[in-house]
């Protein structure tokens, strides 16, 4: 990640009360133009991962907001929601140790909500992570989304 970061927010439109937010800001490397790189996985925003390239024009406050994305970086974005009952007991640093042994990073976006983001690098090892994702889904750990995937882990 570079230092040189502002954020960018994203326009949400709920419903039925999911996401429970009208917008999410997103951590963005400034490349010129109007044109950012994003820089971490979201937890709300659909079809974009991190490094995905997106424009946004600041508005009278001067706060970024993203008009489109204009280029998919590689990168691939899952939400996971862990169950409180479940085998992992809700934990969501459990959640992202599990995943670590396969190459994917993340943040938990506790202790306003509970969910991961994970952050898939598109040379990560895509069968391991969805049937991990699968056996926590069965076993009752918790119940994930495809926040932003490929034609190829589709196929998985």
């Amino acid at each position: 990640m570079t230092t040189n970061r502002v954020k960018v927010r994203f326009e949400l439109e709920p419903d039925e009360g999911w996401p429970p937010v009208e917008s999410e800001g997103l951590w963005a490397e400034p490349l010129g133009g109007g044109r950012f790189r994003i820089d971490n996985a979201p937890w709300f925003v659909p079809d974009l991962a991190a490094a995905d390239v997106v424009e946004a024009v600041a508005d009278s406050d001067g706060v970024l907001w993203a008009t489109r994305k204009i280029a998919h970086g590689g990168r691939l974005a899952v939400q996971v929601i862990p169950f409180r009952s479940g085998p992992l007991n809700g934990d969501l640093q459990a959640v992202l140790d599990m995943f670590v042994p396969l190459g994917v990073s993340g943040e938990g976006a506790a202790p306003t909500f509970h969910l991961v983001a994970l952050d898939i690098s598109p040379d990560a090892d895509l069968q391991a992570i969805v049937d991990r994702l699968r056996e926590g889904e069965r076993d009752g750990s918790w119940e994930y989304s495809e926040g932003c995937v490929t034609s190829e882990w589709l196929a998985l």
